[in-house]
């Protein structure tokens, strides 16, 4: 486009004959390439030049840049685009610039006194490549057109924003087994959105993930091709291959998409049919009056190949016995079918021997050279006299029956044929040799075997007995078969657990993420047959955090229904799951699964699932953890030690056993609990000295040494004056006890005294003087204390009637 308008605005000045005028160019494009746009020229009036009178064109051009402007712009201010200048501009402000088009207010925007245009918004190139512009200057005063309108394209700049996409993964192809390498799979195609003309950015190169050393892929096309020569179908007929394609020519930093192609290996015919080891030699029976083109055997050869691959044909080598019979192919089954061509004299030949050839109908001639592609095996056929017994089709028979099953329960039947021509009817019976076999009973026409009796499988599991077929037209062909019937036992134990799992979910498992496969196990015999289907218990199913997914094996699977778990909520979790058996009659019961939150790496391994675990700090060991634990332990002992040994010592230096004949000595801080109390100190000891026992030991402090004996207490004395005085020499000598004092409070009268209260507290707040004269009249006992206090009342008196007459 820039050729061609320049080429115009050559030719139009040569025709026109003018001068033109010098276009400028901005000193520094910002971010494109300059573009001169086509010259308008504009006619006016002007003086002569060089003595010629006439008018002179004066031509003024338009210089702009054109950018690729950047897509995906994420700065903050508009993106710069260009610039649009005409000559007429003189920097006076004169002229103003006016844009439309594409874009132009909404995406686009230009200064009108400047030219300059910005990009308001990022642009996207796969949006919209480019945008068709128009620009004019004006006269900023008059708003007459300075020029002619000019148009212009502003394109967007690519960058790598789109990965290459497989539209039409994924594949499935298919490639002949036993393919030389190289072999033409398929071709896979990625496409790019990006710019294919602009850098690297939609430049696809392929490579292969997965399916080495199986395949290849070509980088620049995409055509897979084996790798491997000579792959087996037999052996392996799928494969799966995963494709990458990635631009920026397969540099590092570029996107990159992936795609699957499932890839089958054709069959080719590469094996031939062939006879097993067990089957090369077919011995068949064949009965003399056999009707000519009857099948009398099939035998078969198997070819590991399918399709038309596998198609056999038989054929009869000639010889002994080959004209006598004919083989066709089965095209369902591949069987070949001997039929007979001639009738069959048991007197003339009793027996045919040949041989059987058996190859493909198709041949690959790639593979001949690999050896022949055909089998043989050798046929024997035994011709049958008429008087033959009937044939059983089985050689033995195998029955199973539940004990307690009702009587008249059919549990089988036996089938018995007479291959003579006649084909006489037949009739079984069951050949009776101990009472055991009178527990079945038989259909003599059908052959159907039935109970006749209750069967227990403690007492007899298994019972045998033989069946006699008897053919109707000569009974004295007879021939028998073996039947076995196993007692089987009813379903009596319901299925369980096989084991009492140790699950745990991880709090980074996902949805849909089996976390434990467990499965079940019966007590009930045989354990072989078993099987056994689970499910999540009715009432569960409103569970939101598991459920049982039955795999069908015989196992179970525990699958995630959300992620998010977290051991701080909840760190157990118990998942009920319904168990059944095919037992007859079916058993079912419900087990419980205990799941723990657990914390594991991001591969799912278990790191641990301890509660505590939560709380350890960032760094902390849990031998550090235990450390500490031990030193706190440590310290709350010494101080449970500590404040116990100062207990202790608080409680020797009081008294706190009333049964100790000290119990009236108690400390000087002890108040106790004045006149009224009257149950703190026992005074039985003071008023009877004679039972104190002698050797008593104190008791509210702990001895340290042995005490010496106690001078024996004098029986004669009845003054309790000389009591204590005794007492307390006897206190003075003991070292075993500390020096200390001790109030002594002797105003104990019992429960229920007439005499109330005795204190000297409470005889100092009396004003009058208290008679103590009736202590006389209360017998002998009460003489010494009767004299006592009537001394104190005299000494008393007298020191009143003193005080009073001073």
């Amino acid at each position: 486009m820039l050729t061609r308008n320049c080429l115009l605005l050559f030719l139009w000045i040569l025709v026109e004959e003018g001068s033109v005028s010098s276009l400028r160019l901005p000193s520094s494009p910002p971010l494109g390439r300059s573009k001169t746009a086509r010259e308008h020229t504009r006619s006016s009036a002007g003086p002569m030049r060089n003595g010629a009178a006439g008018f002179q064109r004066v031509k003024r051009g338009w210089v702009w840049n054109q950018f690729f402007v950047l897509e995906e712009y994420m700065g903050s201010d508009p993106q710069y685009v260009g610039k649009l200048h005409t000559d007429l501009d003189k920097g006076d402000s004169a002229v103003k610039y006016t844009l439309s088009g594409d874009g132009a207010g909404s995406i686009f925007t230009i200064d009108q006194t400047t030219g300059d245009i910005h990009a308001l918004r990022s642009l996207d190139r796969e949006e919209k490549p480019y945008y068709t512009l128009r620009a004019q200057a004006v006269d900023i005063n008059t708003n007459r057109p300075l020029e002619p309108e000019s148009e212009f394209v502003i394109k967007v700049q690519d960058i790598n924003d789109n990965e290459p996409k497989f539209l039409e993964g994924p594949y499935t192809a298919s490639v002949p087994e036993m393919s030389p390498v190289g072999t033409y799979v398929t071709q896979v195609t990625a496409t790019d959105a990006d710019d294919p003309t602009y850098g690297n950015s939609a430049r696809v190169v392929y490579s292969i993930l997965h399916g080495q050393p199986y395949f290849s892929v070509d980088p620049k096309t995409g055509v897979i091709k084996t790798a491997l020569p000579n792959m087996d179908r037999e052996v392996k007929e799928q494969y799966q291959v995963l494709i990458q394609a990635k631009d920026m020519g397969g540099q590092l930093g570029g996107l990159a998409g992936t795609t699957t192609v499932n890839i089958t290996l054709s069959d080719v015919n590469d094996n031939p049919p062939r006879f097993s080891k067990s089957e090369c030699f077919f011995h068949l029976r064949v009965p003399e009056s056999s009707a000519v083109g009857s099948a009398v055997g099939r035998i078969k050869a198997h070819d590991l190949d399918i399709g038309k691959n596998a198609e056999v044909e038989y054929t009869i080598v000639p010889g002994d016995g080959g004209a006598m019979f004919d083989i066709t192919t089965n095209e369902h089954n591949q069987e070949g079918i001997i039929i007979l061509k001639r009738p069959l004299d048991y007197e003339t030949k009793k027996a045919y021997t040949f041989k059987v050839d058996a190859s493909n109908a198709h041949l690959d001639p790639r593979f001949q050279s690999f050896g022949a592609f055909k089998d043989t095996a050798t046929v024997k056929i035994n011709v049958l006299d008429v008087d033959e017994p009937p044939v059983f089709n089985k050689p033995s028979y195998v029955m199973d029956v539940y004990e307690d099953t009702p009587a008249g329960t059919i549990i089988g039947a036996v089938t018995a044929q007479d291959l003579d021509a006649s084909s006489s009817p037949v009739r079984y019976s069951i050949d009776w040799k101990s009472d055991l076999d009178s527990y079945f009973d038989i259909d003599p026409v059908e052959g159907t075997i039935s109970t006749n009796e209750l069967l227990d499988r403690e007492s007899i599991a298994q019972h045998n007995i033989s069946i006699v077929a008897t053919k109707l037209n000569s009974p004295v062909l007879t021939s028998r078969v073996a039947v076995t019937v196993h007692v089987l036992d009813i379903n009596e134990f319901p299925p369980e657990l096989a084991s009492p799992y140790e699950t745990f979910v991880c709090e980074n498992a996902k949805v849909g993420q089996v976390i434990q496969t467990f499965g079940a196990k019966d007590q009930d015999l045989p354990s072989a047959g078993q099987q056994f289907s689970f499910k999540s218990l009715k009432e569960d199913g409103k569970n939101k955090n598991f459920t049982i997914r039955d795999f069908g094996n015989n196992t179970a699977g525990i699958v995630t229904k959300r992620s998010g778990f977290r051991r701080r909520l909840q760190e157990i979790y118990f998942l009920p799951v319904v168990i059944e058996d095919n037992g007859y009659p079916p058993k079912s019961s419900t087990g419980t699964l205990t799941i723990r939150v657990c914390g594991c790496e991001s591969d799912g391994s278990l790191l641990t699932c301890s509660a505590e675990a939560i709380f350890l700090p960032v760094g902390l060991s849990t031998g550090a953890l235990i450390a500490i634990l031990l030193c706190i332990i440590i310290l709350l002992v010494i101080v449970v030690l500590y404040v116990g040994l100062r207990r202790q010592k608080k409680k020797e230096t009081l008294m706190s056993s009333k049964e100790d004949i000290r119990d009236n000595v108690i400390h000087y801080d002890d108040e106790g609990g004045g006149e009224e109390d009257t149950h703190a100190f026992d005074m039985g000891t003071l008023r009877n000295p004679k039972v104190v026992k002698e050797n008593m030991f104190r008791r509210d402090v702990k001895p340290e040494m042995k005490r010496s004996p106690r001078p024996p207490v004098s029986q004669d004395s009845a003054d309790i004056r000389d009591f204590i005085n005794q007492r307390l020499k006897e206190h003075d000598v003991d070292n075993s006890a500390p020096p200390y004092d001790s109030l002594a409070t002797y105003a104990y009268e019992g429960d229920g005294s007439v005499a109330e209260s005795l204190s000297s507290i409470d005889s100092l707040a009396v004003d009058h003087e208290e008679d103590y004269d009736y202590l006389n009249d209360w017998g002998p006992r009460f003489k010494t204390l009767a004299g006592i206090f009537g001394e104190q009342s005299e000494t008393q008196s007298d020191s009143t009637t003193t005080e009073n007459t001073h």
